[in-house]
């Protein structure tokens, strides 16, 4: 009997070295090769033949293809359904992935609430026993009518399972704990999330089954496993958001069948996730009167207008090196935006810490946001109050020129739906909307750079 072979796997790429190396040859990502042994694969037995020939297929004509009765199947969320490109794809797997806590369970449970009502589901957990789970669904206050629940880790009592109740959709929570007895590794390695992703996807294409994959998130923020998982899948959607806080955002990183600019808000409750159709809203309510370094901003997350606020503070530091925090803004652009404001302006930020503070969670990377850090940090320098009816988003340059930016006429009618009575933006924007008419009669206020920002604010 040969000894079992050792190989070393990238846990990043899936890249296979006889020897251990510093450097992936495929990737280039540092110190990702993992020591795993392989062993000759295990011959099928004879009860598995008929769940193995599952994946065998024919050639057919493109022209005898008919598309099913419901080619796509909506989950109960509308924030979800968008994301997905207006719900869940027979045939398709997609994966959702979020860290550890965040609500991915509990998500699942919700959908399988509102599937179990006219299709069949089953759903798969290996992390959890079935009175954990049943615990969680009276906690939801989920019925499950066709609700089928399995607590299983091996694919190949998970398939018998699949093809024995025969689901409509499949849900896997989580693929880092399934294995095949073929592959010699441990759950949740390399090879062996590969191998099960391989067959779910087998099955799903095969049969027209839908299968939802939870994927866990490493401490680097990205999805554990190999990289060609997220290839293989035919959506992928990121669960992001702070334990802390009360918001959940779903946004689609990959999805064959729809935008991967949607967003979806979502905000934790007792009795589990509950959509939020109106997020500008809710991120406005409680905005501070009378004081300083507060602007409100306008971005665009797919085709959706999203209002939140920007709050700045600038204090004198007591230490030669200034501190600076960003929560919810990327730390580079706000050192950029305050050189700007030192070199253009003459304002001495050097002197002073900033902070810099995004409400409600929310981050954006969107530069439309420049015009309106800069005005609150000018703001809580200058201790000038911003009105509250105001609201700002352009693009700076690093010559303090304001750029333009998309959809503004969508800000602009998501600012007047939300009772903004002025609104600052590039002049190049402002040109576009020379012949559009607002109901309100808002006003608009074109800027060419931040000198007339700075104007704006000393009226």
């Amino acid at each position: 009997m040969k000894a079992p072979k050792s190989v070393y796997i990238c846990s990043e790429c899936g890249y296979q070295s006889a020897r251990w190396l510093g450097k992936c040859p495929s990737c280039s990502s540092w110190n990702t090769l993992e020591e795993q042994v392989q062993e000759e694969p295990v011959a099928p037995q004879k009860g598995r033949a008929r769940i193995s020939a599952v994946t065998e297929s024919t050639a057919v004509a493109y022209k005898s293809l008919e598309l099913p009765e419901y080619i796509r199947s909506a989950t109960g969320m509308e924030e979800l359904d968008r994301v997905l490109g207006g719900g869940i794809v027979e045939g398709s797997v997609v994966l959702l992935a979020g860290e550890p806590g965040i609500g991915k369970s509990t998500l699942l449970m919700q959908i399988c609430d509102v599937l179990s009502a006219r299709r069949k589901v089953l759903y798969i957990s290996g992390e959890e026993s079935g009175g954990q789970l049943k615990y969680r669904a009276q906690r939801l206050e989920i019925e499950g009518e066709n609700l089928y629940i399995l607590t299983e880790t091996a694919m190949d009592r998970i398939l018998a399972q699949i093809e024995s109740i025969g689901p409509e959709f499949v849900i896997v929570d989580s693929i880092q704990t399934m294995y095949c007895k073929g592959v010699a590794s441990s759950a949740g390695s390399v090879s062996q999330i590969k191998e099960s992703t391989m067959r779910l996807i087998a099955i799903a294409k095969s049969r027209g089954i839908s299968v939802l994959l939870v994927g866990h998130v490493n401490k680097e923020g990205s999805i554990a496993g190999p990289k060609v998982m997220e290839h293989m899948v035919d959506a992928v959607l990121s669960f992001e958001g702070d334990r802390q806080q009360i918001f959940r955002i779903i946004r689609a990183v990959k999805n064959r069948y729809g935008s991967t600019n949607e967003i979806g808000v979502f905000e934790m409750g007792e009795k589990g996730l509950s959509e939020v159709s109106n997020p500008s809203e809710l991120l406005l309510s409680g905005r501070p009167e009378d004081a300083s370094g507060n602007c409100a901003v306008c971005i665009m997350e797919g085709t959706r207008p999203l209002i939140t606020e920007i709050q700045a503070l600038t204090a004198d530091t007591s230490f030669a090196s200034p501190r600076r925090t960003a929560n919810g803004f990327d730390y580079s652009r706000l050192y950029l935006i305050l050189a700007v404001l030192e070199k253009r302006l003459g304002l001495h930020l050097s002197t002073v810490d900033a902070y810099l503070n995004v409400i409600g969670g929310i981050t954006l990377d969107e530069p439309a946001a420049d015009l309106a850090v800069a005005l609150s940090l000018i703001s809580s320098f200058k201790d000038i109050t911003i009105d509250r009816s105001l609201i700002a988003f352009g693009e700076l340059g690093l010559s303090g020129e304001c750029r333009a930016v998309s959809t503004p006429e969508l800000r602009i009618r998501e600012a007047e739906r939300l009772g903004f009575e002025t609104v600052v933006l590039p002049k190049r924007s402002y040109d576009k909307l020379m012949q559009t008419k607002f109901k309100t009669g808002i006003r608009l206020i074109p800027v060419k750079s931040l000198f007339d920002a700075v104007r704006i604010l000393a009226k």
